[in-house]
C-alpha cells in the first residue's frame, strides 16, 4: 500500500527563520516537536546524517540534512514501514515561508492495517500539533489551533 501524506503551514517569517525550527529538532529546546503532548523525538546524537532515534514506537535514522532547509528521516520501525518522513522549508518571499512535513512510504504486512487504523490518525494529529508549535514560535499565537478527533483521543487512551 502506497502512502503519501503532507502537512504544511505558511509562516510569516523568512525561510532562514523557519529553517531554525528544523535545526532545533530533537534538541533540548526543540521549538517544533510537540513533546509535551506526544512521545519526544529523541536522537542518539546531534541532528546529522546517521543519527538514530525516533518517537514512541516509530524509529528512524537521519538520512539527509541540509541545515535550515531540510531533514529526511528513513524509517527503521515499526515493521512494515518502508520509506521516509521529512520537514522542508520553502521560502515564499522575504517574510513568508512554507514549512512542510511529508511522509512517503509503502506499508507492508501488518502495517497495511496499523497505518490506516492507528498510525495515520495519530500521525495527522501530532503533525498538526507540530505545525501549531511552529506557528506559535514564529508569531506568539496560533490562529486556528488543531483539535484532536474523538478517535484520536480514544487511541491515546488505549495506548496509555
Amino acid at each position: 500500500m502506497g502512502v503519501y501524506n503532507v502537512h504544511e503551514r505558511e509562516l510569516p517569517v523568512s525561510g532562514a527563520e523557519a529553517g531554525l525550527l528544523i535545526d532545533g529538532l530533537s534538541g533540548g529546546t526543540d521549538p517544533l516537536w510537540p513533546r509535551h503532548d506526544w512521545p519526544a523525538m529523541l536522537l542518539d546524537g546531534p541532528l546529522a546524517p546517521g543519527a538514530a532515534g525516533g518517537h514512541g514506537p516509530v524509529r528512524y535514522t537521519v538520512a539527509d540534512y541540509v541545515p535550515g532547509r531540510w531533514v529526511r528521516f528513513r524509517f527503521t520501525a515499526p515493521r512494515g514501514f518502508h520509506g521516509f518522513h521529512e520537514y522542508t522549508v520553502h521560502p515564499l518571499g522575504p517574510d513568508r515561508a512554507l514549512l512542510r512535513h511529508t511522509l512517503a512510504m509503502h506499508a507492508r504486512g501488518g502495517a497495511r492495517l496499523s497505518w490506516p487504523l492507528a498510525f495515520r490518525p495519530l500521525h495527522d494529529a501530532v503533525l498538526e500539533d507540530s505545525l501549531d508549535r511552529a506557528e506559535r514560535a514564529c508569531t506568539g499565537t496560533v490562529a486556528r489551533p488543531a483539535r484532536w478527533s474523538r478517535y484520536v483521543r480514544l487511541l491515546r487512551r488505549l495506548i496509555g
